[in-house]
């Protein structure tokens, strides 16, 4: 079943195996993995175990989990999607079927990717695919709204106030955002700054400061970069 999965995605996906959860553990903590096809059934760890493990992952629940199985019972459909599996697929499945299941997980996550970084008021929150990295990435925004006047406040200033290290943070804001930390920051500082100039009562050098930069000629330079920039 492993190498016939491999044989017809290794057509469009670079494929990871590994041979039970305990191997699906290792995999992730060496690798950048963009979506997770897991059996039930598997030695060592199952597949319920695996799927709870990462779901309950800071660095991995983030990443959406296929799940295929021989049961047909509900109680088995209703255990895996509680513990968070984002599709549940049934043995024998035509790989046809399997690949529509993957590719509209893959382009979901895309679109929310993409409607954060080029439309101005998407909030950071809104590239959350679950409720837990919905609530992290509220504190994020939180975290850098409070700072955003602070030219000095860096990645790892957020690091430090969520409590938590600054390679595990980078890891997780570019598997969930695509970009890299310090990029998120700037973008947020810009979007806030669209706001600011929307609201027609301040000047561009004025908003420049208010959002953390220390240069005008920078922060247009920034500005203008943006997919949704105006003039300024």
């Amino acid at each position: 079943m492993q190498e016939f999965i491999k044989k017809n995605l290794a057509l469009v996906y670079n494929v990871l195996l590994a041979n039970d959860g305990m191997e699906g553990i290792k995999l992730l903590e060496r690798e950048e993995v963009d979506l997770i096809i897991s059996d039930i059934m598997m030695p060592n760890m199952d597949g319920i175990e695996f799927c709870n493990k990462v779901k309950s992952s800071f660095l991995w629940n983030h990443i959406p989990l296929v799940m295929l199985t021989a049961k047909t019972n509900i109680a088995s459909k209703i255990e895996a999607l509680e513990i968070g599996a984002d599709a549940y697929v049934e043995k024998s499945f035509s790989i046809s079927f399997l690949s529509v299941q993957i590719r509209n997980l893959l382009e979901s996550r895309r679109n929310l990717l993409k409607k954060f970084t080029e439309t101005p008021f998407a909030s950071l929150k809104s590239i959350a695919g679950n409720r837990e990295d919905e609530e992290f990435l509220a504190k994020v925004n939180d975290i850098i709204e409070k700072n955003i006047a602070n030219v000095d406040f860096t990645f790892e200033h957020l690091a430090e106030e969520l409590h938590v290290s600054s390679s595990g943070l980078f890891a997780k804001i570019k598997n969930l955002s695509g970009i890299t930390s310090n990029k998120l920051l700037l973008m947020v500082r810009l979007k806030r700054a669209t706001e600011l100039l929307n609201e027609n009562k301040y000047r561009v050098n004025e908003v420049c400061y208010m959002v953390g930069f220390n240069n005008p000629s920078y922060f247009a330079k920034c500005f203008q970069k943006t997919v949704w920039s105006i003039a300024v």
